[in-house]
């Protein structure tokens, strides 16, 4: 009879043996040249920066639950005295006393992001697998100036792009956002370097079995660059979430909602509204990091394999 090969299930005292290994292996540094003192003094600096890196998210968490006396008090206190919802509640009737309602507002924002984030993977992906898998005239010169374009911010090229949608007719539409998003240089160089690293026997196995240029691309090319194109897309998702397009678009009904939020902190009435702000504030910053925290893992790959060549 074969015997089962099943993993066996380590008891709470093996975990905690485990856990004591791992720290102990930590500060006798046995992989590493690093004294026991200089171990300590890298905890603590890694504590230290973690602690200073928490320190704006905490005080915003709890900037959204304090009453209007609480935000303005000096010195400012990190945590809340006296915890309340008002904020919220103030946020909510500002947008039900809005001509458009906060619905609204979310659709733009959604639809803005997902068609922006999706078709600036689609076409970065599509045009960087010919660059990093086929030799053709022009090859290195084309590289050369999506290196160059990486220089530019985008206040340098605010003007052109504005010239651009008004000559295509894009001004006071969605598009007038997305388009932009589309042609942004870093999807298209990250995208070329890590297709660069696929192997290329992969490429010819698929030609042996007859497939397609598409084929190959999104059945096999893909897949092996998935950290790549997932932090393209946290990217893009940050970038087209906190986006205002105030310079696009102008009709009320297709604004983002950080269009809103960005009229709110300009009114003559910010100071009574500085709690609805900080409500908001808190909302927005919800949905970017729970994105990023679902895809850390990804982009921690990407990172750590950037720079790794064949």
């Amino acid at each position: 009879m074969r015997q089962s090969k099943e993993k066996p299930v380590l008891s709470a005292t093996a975990r905690r043996r485990m856990l004591k290994a791992s720290i102990v292996n930590f500060f006798t540094n046995k992989h590493s040249n690093r004294s026991v003192a200089g171990s300590v003094l890298l905890l603590l600096f890694l504590v230290l920066f973690a602690l200073l890196s928490l320190f704006p998210v905490l005080f915003m968490i709890n900037n959204a639950f304090k009453p209007i006396n609480e935000l303005f008090i000096f010195p400012p206190k990190l945590f809340v005295m006296q915890p309340t919802l008002g904020n919220f509640a103030d946020l909510f009737e500002i947008f039900a006393n809005s001509l458009v309602p906060l619905l609204r507002y979310f659709f733009n924002t959604l639809f803005i992001v997902l068609v922006g984030s999706f078709g600036y993977i689609f076409l970065a992906s599509m045009a960087a697998f010919p660059l990093a898998k086929f030799q053709f005239p022009g090859n290195a010169l084309i590289s050369k100036i999506i290196v160059m374009a990486l220089m530019f911010s985008p206040s340098v090229t605010a003007v052109p792009s504005y010239v651009i949608m008004a000559k295509l007719g894009f001004i006071d539409t969605y598009w007038s956002i997305i388009f932009p998003a589309f042609a942004l240089p870093l999807g298209l160089f990250l995208m070329s370097n890590f297709m660069s690293q696929v192997p290329n026997a992969l490429i010819d196995a698929a030609k042996v079995d007859g497939a397609g240029y598409m084929k190959m691309l999104w059945t096999i090319v893909m897949p092996a660059v998935k950290p790549a194109w997932i932090t393209l897309f946290i990217i893009s998702f940050q970038g087209l979430w906190g986006t205002t397009g105030t310079n696009y678009i102008y009709k009320e009904s297709i604004k983002p909602i950080a269009a809103m939020l960005s009229q709110i902190a300009a009114s003559g009435s910010a100071i009574a509204r500085a709690g609805a702000l900080a409500a908001a504030s808190l909302l927005m910053f919800i949905i970017p990091v729970t994105v990023f925290i679902i895809s850390q893992s990804n982009v921690l790959q990407t990172m750590v394999t950037s720079g790794i060549k064949d």
